[in-house]
């Protein structure tokens, strides 16, 4: 099983990061990103509750649901499907606080399993290392814009 948790302070209002995890459309900015796009508009938002999207990164493409959207602070979504490697996703969230200074915590959390026969376990451990440095990447540029 892979567990991703990062946690980080960004030098950005609470506003401004939580418009940049949750629309897709930004994820063209983020050098560890290749290419997300949106499938299915969600039901009250385009980005929110039943919005369907693809992220790529390198050869690794992801379809993922979002499932929970209560602006600034919370998002979650679940993995449909995956490639080349199918995955179990159990949980993907990221949450966000206010620091008060025009700062926001942000946790993000992604968990599953790599379903490979016999050697998922270490594709679990690859996918929990890159998983860190992406998101890490991702919130590391969102400061720098």
């Amino acid at each position: 099983m892979f567990k991703i948790k990062v946690e980080r302070i960004v030098n950005k209002p609470i506003d401004e990061v939580f418009e940049a995890l949750s629309d897709h459309a930004n994820y063209a900015l983020f050098k560890a990103v290749g290419v997300a796009t949106l499938l299915n508009q969600g039901d009250d938002e385009r980005n929110g509750v039943g919005a369907l999207r693809s992220v790529q990164t390198g050869a690794f493409k992801v379809w993922e649901r979002i499932t929970a959207f209560e602006r600034p602070t919370h998002m979650q979504y679940h993995i449909e499907k995956s490639r080349p490697m199918k995955i179990a996703h159990d949980k993907g969230s990221i949450d966000l606080k206010d620091l008060g200074d025009g700062t926001t915590q942000v946790t993000w959390v992604s968990e599953g399993r790599v379903m490979v026969p016999l050697i998922g376990r270490l594709f679990d451990r690859k996918m929990q290392k890159q998983g860190t440095i992406v998101f890490n990447s991702m919130l590391k540029s969102l400061e720098s814009r």
